[in-house]
């Protein structure tokens, strides 16, 4: 049984081009849901970004449904079947960017509110949604803006929900219970341009950084908790701005980025790379930044709770995981100790043709409303 009203919830959303950090309208769609069912709404506009405070009932246990309305570009659309921003619905599938990530798990989440509301409106504790248009991009301008209000305001979380893509083959059958922290690099190495003639005279850093790139890359960084693969680097870009093929070039440039466990710091990644520049003797700059820290939520009652209900709805027992990129749970897990990530698949986010099944949208909402029967009641 599919929920018409979750489908055309999920279309609305699709339909306003909210590429990030553009909200494009999808939180005045949300408060015009919210409010008619009683939930007092709090606009955090930070720059370009627009994020939304929301909660019904108080007290304790404060419940937090998180997700964000900000999605990627959708590219080529030549290779689309259906319009980006369409919401085509075709053969059980409903097509769109974000359909996946994370429009649909947002409009799960709006509707297991409703009916959870609808059928327990005096339940103890407080139902809160934190949303952003920031997630997919410049994320200072989001979930770190809602956290600083809720810090000066003396609001607490005890569970926050993420509606992240999370699932692997089925709906349920993965929980992320982490994620890796994120370190950023752009480094510069110096050498001295020349003509290639005279390569005596100059001093090519390209010929220089091939054996530093080597050693960098098979670096063994740590050993990880069982619960987090190992750290791992990735170079995401490498240049010289030369538009010569004359010239031997005076530098290059690279970016890169590590994913990292707790069993590694960030201070100790910097210190190992700038000791290796350092063996090869190299003259460089290096410029760092952390976006993210790693985090692992412990087993406790959101995890319980998570793992009763998909049990009993759909027969499995899911699966902890902490693969993936970051998400904004890295912000939110510095305030709440126990921060869960279940949502939609995952195969096909940011991709042509992103498309969820329409049963998957119901199957969700279903899961969300019980497990807050299971923490609320």
């Amino acid at each position: 049984m599919v929920n018409p009203e979750l489908v055309q919830l999920t279309q609305d959303l699709i339909a306003c081009p909210s590429v990030t950090p553009e909200d494009q309208g999808c939180q005045a769609i949300i408060k015009k849901f919210l409010l008619p069912l009683g939930f007092q709404c709090v606009d955090l506009p930070h720059e370009k970004a627009h994020n939304l405070w929301a909660y019904y009932g108080q007290g304790s246990p404060v419940v937090v449904l998180a997700g964000h309305t900000d999605v990627v570009a959708a590219g080529d659309e030549t290779q689309w079947d259906f319009p980006a921003f369409s919401g085509t619905v075709h053969e059980g599938s409903l097509y769109g960017r974000g359909a996946l990530d994370m429009k649909g798990g947002l409009a799960a989440q709006l509707i297991a509110a409703k009916n959870f509301i609808t059928q327990h409106p005096h339940f103890s504790g407080t139902l809160a949604f934190l949303i952003t248009s920031a997630e997919e991009g410049p994320s200072y301008m989001g979930t770190p803006i809602v956290l600083d209000y809720l810090k000066k305001i003396g609001q607490t979380i005890d569970y926050c929900l993420i509606g992240e893509p999370s699932s692997d083959k089925r709906i349920g059958d993965t929980l992320k219970v982490g994620r890796r922290g994120s370190l950023h690099g752009h480094l510069t190495l110096h050498g001295k341009a020349g003509h290639v003639a005279y390569p005596h005279l100059a001093d090519n850093p390209i010929h220089k950084i091939g054996p530093f790139i080597h050693a960098w890359t098979n670096m063994t960084w740590d050993n990880p908790p069982e619960d987090f693969p190992a750290t791992s680097l990735q170079i995401t870009d490498l240049f010289t701005g030369n538009q010569m093929y004359n010239v031997i070039p005076s530098k290059i440039t690279l970016r890169f980025n590590l994913r990292f466990s707790p069993a590694i710091t960030p201070e100790t990644i910097r210190e190992k790379t700038e000791a290796l520049l350092d063996e090869h003797n190299l003259k460089y700059d290096l410029v760092w930044d952390l976006s993210g820290e790693p985090f692992l939520t412990p087993e406790g009652k959101l995890l319980d709770c998570c793992d009763t209900v998909i049990q009993r709805l759909h027969g499995i027992k899911p699966k902890r995981s902490t693969s993936g990129g970051t998400s904004d749970g890295r912000f939110i897990a510095k305030v709440c100790a126990e921060v869960l990530e279940l949502g939609l698949c995952h195969a096909g986010i940011h991709e042509a043709n992103e498309a969820v099944r329409v049963q998957d949208l119901f199957d969700l909402s279903e899961i969300y409303e019980k497990v807050l029967e299971e923490l609320l009641v």
